[in-house]
């Protein structure tokens, strides 16, 4: 570990402040578009990125040393951290020169965006619970009443499935039992987005199945011109794909569970070699999703479908998920759309589940904050599979820290004590993943079997846990996302 003496360290310290100072005075007319109560998110956010583009790991290791902040966990109040560390080295500052982004300042922010997202609850402590509804809650009232009385703090209802008469069913149940109990619970409503599923038209396409098994040479094509009956080809159901792929590209099909990779390309037709199958049953079905994370395809995230769903969202929901978003034009038609029913509309939630969106963070956050209030879901079922399962971990750190520096609320979701959910019994590493959680706030939890349970091992868990995940202490390699966000456009409206 390299040594600095105090006077050295005051003046990297003092090396970082011009730098994230000049930062934030090149995008001056990028804030003046932001949304009042979210301008000192904003300089935060970009003072962060502005740190993280930075190595700064020797430095931490000297600040520590030296019995001073280190900067970790700093990331909602990056610049008052900054100056009051250059504080306690004898620099002196006018009142006037002080961040007003103090830890304090970011605390009640939180707060109050996480009030207007997802409502008012007893424990301020754990984070929010939000919970998936399925049709069959649509005939179940009582079911509805037993997961408020709970500690369901939001309701989740997926346009992917049912229909407008089974979501109003849902909607009338909710409502009544919150007249009942006296508790309030708020409503999220995800647009389905453009997924991608397999569809046979080769071999199995009648019995919608076709055993495969590792090394073969499968064909990804619009039609069946020119394929044998024996031959295995699938068709995406989203057109144009398959004359985007390029040799050596990657394809996940069913979550993951199978990987191909792309060995040639000629005449919208696609042969791809399967390189692994993970489950028990070496087969692919029509209808499973299909992933190509390596694939620069262009399918806008808002449907048809989606469009069709927005009066009614508009009309019932506090909250209004958007899939696969990827850059901030996105987030910015879906505002247009939504003002178009409502003069009131939904607050938009931005789910990454894309490497595009993971990239683009910071510029999908700044797009939010035009608005008074927005959130960030981590959708770690697609995310996973677009940038690989060993990067998970490592990338839902990154978001998190990122959306703690923009003060926006992050939801966490997917996976969340599955295992406990379909057959009562959790494993370990649920419960591991489960206390993680309580970084956010609000988490995510799907149907199933017990979900009662599910919710009081969530809640125990994170009160458990709550009030110990801001006491790690991080070291600050360059992070990507902010080393691209520094050197490339200030302008998100180019993007």
């Amino acid at each position: 570990m390299a040594h600095y003496s105090l006077k050295s360290i005051g003046q990297q310290l003092t090396a970082l402040e011009n730098k994230m100072l000049a930062e934030t005075e090149k995008r001056q007319m990028l804030f003046s578009d932001i949304h009042p109560m979210q301008l000192a998110a904003a300089k935060n956010l970009v003072k962060y990125l502005s740190l993280r583009s930075e190595d700064i790991r020797d430095l931490q290791d000297a600040l520590h040393t030296n019995g001073l902040s280190s900067l970790a966990s700093s990331e909602s109040h990056i610049h008052r951290q900054l100056q009051s560390i250059l504080q306690r080295l004898n620099k002196q500052y006018d009142k006037n020169e002080m961040d007003a982004c103090t830890f304090e300042f970011n605390q009640r922010e939180m707060a109050r965006k996480s009030r207007i997202l997802f409502g008012e609850k007893a424990d301020t402590l754990s984070p929010f619970i939000m919970v998936t509804f399925d049709a069959s809650f649509a005939d179940n009232y009582a079911l509805i009443k037993n997961l408020l009385q709970n500690g369901m703090n939001v309701a989740r209802i997926n346009c992917a499935h049912d229909d407008e008469a089974v979501w109003s069913k849902m909607i009338q149940h909710l409502k009544r039992a919150c007249r009942y109990t006296g508790l309030a619970c708020k409503l999220y409503m995800d647009l389905a987005g453009p997924k991608i599923r397999t569809k046979l038209i080769g071999k199995g396409k009648e019995k919608g199945k076709v055993k495969v098994k590792e090394g073969e040479i499968i064909w990804l094509a619009d039609s069946v011109k020119g394929f044998t009956e024996s031959q295995v080809v699938i068709s995406p159901n989203e057109t144009g794909i398959v004359a985007r792929l390029k040799k050596g590209e990657r394809v996940y099909i069913d979550d993951g569970m199978i990987k191909g990779v792309i060995e040639s390309v000629k005449r919208k037709v696609a042969a791809m070699r399967i390189i692994r199958i993970s489950s028990g049953k070496q087969q692919i079905k029509s209808g499973k999703g299909i992933n190509f994370p390596d694939s620069a395809l262009v399918i806008p995230p808002l449907t048809d479908f989606d469009r069709d769903c927005l009066p009614f969202i508009c009309e019932h929901a506090d909250m209004v998920g958007y899939s696969f978003v990827r850059s901030a034009s996105d987030v910015q038609g879906l505002h247009l759309d939504l003002k178009t029913f409502s003069g009131h509309p939904p607050y938009v939630i931005i789910k990454i589940e894309t490497p595009e969106a993971v990239k683009n963070l910071p510029e999908l956050l700044l797009r939010g904050m035009r608005e008074k209030a927005f959130g960030v879901m981590i959708a770690r079922g697609d995310l996973a599979v677009e940038i690989g399962f060993e990067r998970t971990g490592e990338i839902q750190e990154e978001i998190l820290w990122i959306c703690e520096a923009a003060h926006a609320p992050v939801i966490w979701a997917t996976q969340v004590l599955e295992t406990l959910n379909k057959t009562g019994i959790a494993t370990r590493s649920e419960i591991t993943d489960a206390g993680h959680a309580a970084m956010a706030e609000c988490v995510m939890i799907n149907k199933g079997d017990h979900t009662i349970e599910v919710i009081e091992t969530l809640s125990n868990i994170l009160r458990r846990t709550g009030g110990h995940h801001i006491k790690k202490r991080f070291t600050f390699r360059p992070l990507s996302i902010a080393e691209n966000f520094i050197r490339t456009s200030i302008s998100i409206d180019e993007k």
